[in-house]
């Protein structure tokens, strides 16, 4: 067990290195800072005060440098200041990660509560008009973009019926906000919760052991959640992980659509300033979330199958 969680600690290190170096390439690419935080002809900066500015950012250091310090504050609790804001990353993602929390929370329940018992309902109803409906809403699930969802659900339910806010977040908690928002983001993990249980529910179902049980006089209830819906959950939290990624994706598209206050429209907003201290944090913070709930995953397969063991 130690050695795996050794061996888990250096992944998630290598994870956290590798994708926020990647944004740090790309970010300086995409341009100089300075042409957008300090043009000499819009703010009236002679030469000395840019460089002081260049040099408080260190851009006049190479790329690999800025990283090296960039990674040494990290190690100090330290993000950095926002080039646009002039605040610090750390304070702005806090303000932010509540209601993207928020979000993802829900559209987390309402993937997990229906997705996987239609994946259930299909696989038993094999052949049946459950299962062909089941099937559907799989394919064009997984196959509809998030951002389209989230379009058409405000033009139907709040332009046309009016029954639900197009947009932001209202003060305090409220259900209705939340409604359209959730059902966006979790749509397309739904969808795949439902494809995956049902594939591994009929593998199951198909197996010895249920037929034994089944020969036995076990009741179908008893076959189908004790003796098949257990052995079958190994897939679908195997997938968990790389369903959370597509969560990210969803989260991103739907907060910039319905104008929700997350990390999300946070990390698009600094892509569309070039604003690479704000990028480079949320990308930490989304790096660490999936690598954190892919250790989950592993941890529940123990809960799930006793035969693994991490030796």
């Amino acid at each position: 067990m130690r050695k795996f969680l050794l061996r888990r600690l250096i992944f998630t290190l290598v994870s956290v290195v590798g994708a926020t170096l990647i944004v740090f390439v790309l970010s300086r690419m995409a341009g100089d800072p300075m042409v957008l935080y300090a043009d000499p002809e819009g703010y009236g900066m002679d030469a000395e005060q840019i460089a002081a500015i260049r040099s408080s950012l260190r851009l006049d250091e190479p790329l690999i440098i800025q990283y090296v310090y960039w990674f040494a504050g990290l190690a100090r609790g330290d993000l950095g200041r926002s080039i646009v804001a002039n605040r610090p990353v750390s304070q702005m993602l806090w303000e932010r990660a509540g209601a993207t929390a928020q979000l993802a929370i829900a559209a987390w329940l309402v993937a997990t509560v229906v997705g996987i018992p239609l994946g259930v309902l299909s696989a038993v109803k094999r052949g049946t008009a459950w299962d062909y409906i089941g099937r559907t809403f799989a394919l064009f699930g997984q196959a509809t973009p998030t951002f389209w969802i989230g379009i058409m659900g405000i033009l139907i339910f709040s332009v046309y019926l009016g029954w639900l806010p197009s947009a932001l977040r209202g003060d305090g908690f409220r259900i209705n906000h939340f409604i359209l928002p959730t059902l966006t983001v979790s749509t397309a993990a739904m969808a795949g919760y439902l494809r995956i249980t049902r594939s591994s529910m009929l593998e199951v179902l198909d197996s010895e052991f249920v037929k034994l049980a089944r020969a036995k006089g076990v009741s179908r209830v008893k076959v189908i959640w004790k003796h098949t819906f257990r052995n079958a959950l190994i897939q679908p939290i195997t997938v968990s992980a790389i369903l959370f990624a597509n969560f990210i994706t969803g989260i991103t598209v739907a907060e910039v659509v319905f104008a929700w206050p997350g990390l999300g429209s946070l990390m698009l907003t600094a892509v569309w300033n070039n604003d690479f201290p704000v990028l480079t944090g949320t990308v930490l913070v989304f790096v660490v979330i999936y690598m954190a709930l892919n250790f989950v995953a592993d941890m529940l397969y123990v809960v799930v199958d006793p035969r693994i063991r991490y030796s």
